[in-house]
């Protein structure tokens, strides 16, 4: 099999973890769903509340925080009505009294042989993804970045744009994956983080789920 990941790493993905290979490894033809279950610690900054509630209404960041929120996170790979190889990640966080979804599809740009990731069930965002490997763990910090409007996109400059890093690892001695994310500003400073476990599970399905089709009107990727 071949994921999206495996695509932008080419050779380095041999270098991850069994584990974590096997976590990003999704074929589009493949038809598998993977759900990790976990608690995550999160924080947010304080300067942006107002821009992390008007994210929620997109399923993009949020401005609750918390420790030992219990975290689920489903991944499925398909290949999108334009032709593209995409993988949708869901995440969903439980406050108790509500619960926030921050979705992304990631797609592989075989043209400019790029990753780039769209934030949100209507991907709004979008971002060039840098993944690599360090020590087994898979690292992928953000790139360019631009508003999604219809198929236009309007770069955001360096105060609008944000600083993103997610690390990926599996520990043997617990035998959970340990995630790290973090989201900073250069003006506004920390935006999000989390930081937690999770175990997985994988179940074979009769194709991607219909929900988790998200940014359905994917014609046009961003400039190169």
């Amino acid at each position: 099999m071949t994921g999206v990941y495996e695509r932008a790493l080419g050779e380095a993905a041999a270098d991850l973890h069994p584990k974590v290979r096997e976590r990003y490894d999704l074929d589009a033809d493949d038809g598998v769903v993977c759900v990790g279950r976990g608690e995550m610690d999160i924080t947010r900054g304080t300067l942006v509340l107002p821009a992390l509630y008007a994210m929620t209404t997109q399923n993009m960041l949020f401005p609750e925080s918390g420790t030992d929120v219990p975290f689920s996170v489903t991944t499925t790979a398909y290949t999108t009505a334009a032709g593209h190889e995409a993988m949708t990640t869901r995440r969903a966080f439980d406050f108790g009294d509500t619960t926030r979804v921050f979705d992304s599809l990631t797609v592989w740009d075989a043209d400019a042989e790029r990753l780039l990731d769209f934030l949100g069930t209507r991907g709004r965002v979008a971002s060039e993804l840098r993944p690599r490997v360090e020590d087994g763990a898979l690292v992928v910090a953000g790139g360019r970045q631009w508003a999604r409007l219809g198929n236009r996109y309007v770069p955001l400059p360096g105060p609008l744009a944000a600083d993103v890093e997610v690390r990926d690892r599996y520990d043997e001695s617990d035998e959970r994956y340990h995630v790290t994310a973090t989201v900073e500003n250069g003006v506004v400073g920390h935006m999000l983080g989390y930081r937690g476990t999770f175990t997985q599970e994988q179940t074979d399905g009769d194709g991607t789920p219909d929900d988790l089709r998200i940014v359905r009107d994917l014609d046009r990727l961003p400039p190169r």
